[in-house]
């Protein structure tokens, strides 16, 4: 494929062929703002994209105009989209934010089965839920049937022993240390085994 010029292009291709129009933009400045956001000397950048460190320095002062197999390299090594080369980050995205729970703090919400304490409850708009449980429930028969909801959960044992029961996988014994990422829409219970109630670092995704 013949070398693209970054400086004259003005059209992004998305996956599912639609074009947005999009400023002119210098790749090299790109290039090197994801480089240094990333804490990567050119040598290493330069090697995770599998190209020269001269090439990717001419790259980045905009002394080269790479060819399209070069920027699939640099995607790659950079971990992001060909298309997210051209596409600088929106102005409208939040940086910066921060949310301290500390020790006994955070809203309690308990049912007959778990005991939630709320966490990060300071940002109103958040992709992920976390949240410290104690797992009250003893039995399946505990609970009104299975539980699920949109998003995907991860669940890490603070304290105790838990059995993890899922609608597709056979019951799984978690102790102090484990843990288990699933699909949330599949039905799903966790039931403390051991003396004391066990306790969860839960996360659950917000969709």
């Amino acid at each position: 494929m013949s070398d693209i010029d970054p400086k004259n292009l003005i059209r992004i291709a998305h996956e599912d062929g639609s074009q947005t129009k999009s400023q002119p933009m210098d790749l090299g400045a790109r290039v090197r703002d994801l480089r240094k956001s990333r804490d990567w000397t050119l040598e290493r950048a330069a090697k995770q994209a599998g190209l020269a460190r001269s090439t990717l320095s001419k790259i980045e002062n905009g002394q080269m105009s790479p060819t399209y197999d070069a920027l699939k390299k640099l995607a790659i090594g950079l971990e992001i989209s060909v298309p997210q080369l051209f596409t600088p980050p929106s102005r409208e995205q939040v940086n910066g934010r921060m949310a301290v729970t500390m020790a006994g703090e955070g809203t309690h919400q308990i049912t007959t089965t778990y005991e939630h304490n709320i966490l990060a409850e300071s940002l109103s708009v958040k992709k992920m839920l976390p949240y410290r449980a104690r797992i009250r429930a003893r039995a399946m028969e505990d609970f009104d049937g299975w539980v699920r909801h949109d998003g995907e959960e991860f669940l890490y044992v603070l304290t105790g022993t838990v059995t993890l029961f899922t609608e597709f996988y056979e019951p799984l014994q978690l102790k102090r240390g484990d843990s288990a990422y699933y699909d949330a829409t599949m039905g799903h219970n966790v039931i403390s085994t051991s003396a004391d109630d066990a306790t969860l670092l839960w996360v659950t995704s917000l969709v």
